[in-house]
């Protein structure tokens, strides 16, 4: 069988003796270039990935137009009071019933949002029921990133018109105020967004990698 292996890199698993030096041995013998590693680690695959796997540095230019595509992300500053009556997913409600339920108050306050404090002591299970569900003052990255994307996803102030999905469950939002923060500079953040654009770039590279090595069938590419 002809396994067309010239021009194309093996990862072999295991020590540089034995079974894992015979296999490489072998793969070296079909044309393939091969790379030992003791185990599947990410020092393994970062090594591989090294030397085969090139991703070109993002240009300024390329920094910069990501910057201004996505403004909201660099801001500083910003704050949101707010408020949430949280359904708390627990084994022993169905994820289903526990969304029916939190749709159901949601409807309620939203009628009469009024009723928020009475709704939030009667039903969130977070301890900020006792307060009429209040947090009080939120700036950017003070709460997980779903809750914390869905509070500065816009400028609206009071009830959120969807329930709110996160790790903790489901969440009914009231915004009772927001203060504007300001733009960071292109200068603080290049670095960052230089960084990203890196990851994603690997990223992309390292799936045309894999459809090469192991074609569109292999259980490494999704």
């Amino acid at each position: 069988m002809d396994l067309q292996l010239e021009g194309k890199t093996a990862l072999v698993t295991g020590s540089g003796r034995g079974l894992g030096f015979a296999i490489a041995d072998r793969l070296a013998e079909l044309g393939a270039d091969v790379a030992v590693v003791s185990a599947v680690t990410g020092e393994g695959i970062e090594a591989l990935l090294e030397r085969e796997v090139k991703t070109p540095e993002p240009t300024d230019e390329e920094c910069r137009r990501y910057y201004e595509r996505n403004a909201a992300r660099f801001r500083a500053g910003d704050i949101v009071e707010a408020s949430h009556i949280l359904f708390a997913m627990t084994p022993r409600v169905p994820p289903g019933a526990l969304r029916a339920k939190a749709a159901e108050v949601h409807s309620i306050v939203s009628r009469d949002a009024s009723r928020f404090a009475e709704m939030a002591a009667q039903y969130s299970n977070c301890p900020s029921a006792a307060v009429g569900g209040s947090l009080g003052q939120l700036g950017r990255g003070d709460t997980v990133p779903e809750f914390d994307a869905a509070l500065f996803a816009d400028a609206r102030v009071g009830l959120l018109p969807d329930l709110v999905t996160s790790r903790h469950g489901f969440h009914i939002v009231l915004v009772a105020r927001r203060v504007e923060g300001s733009l960071l500079p292109f200068e603080a953040v290049r670095a960052a967004i230089g960084a990203h654009l890196r990851e994603r770039s690997l990223e992309q590279a390292l799936t045309q990698y894999l459809q090469v090595l192991g074609g569109a069938t292999s259980p490494l590419v999704q």
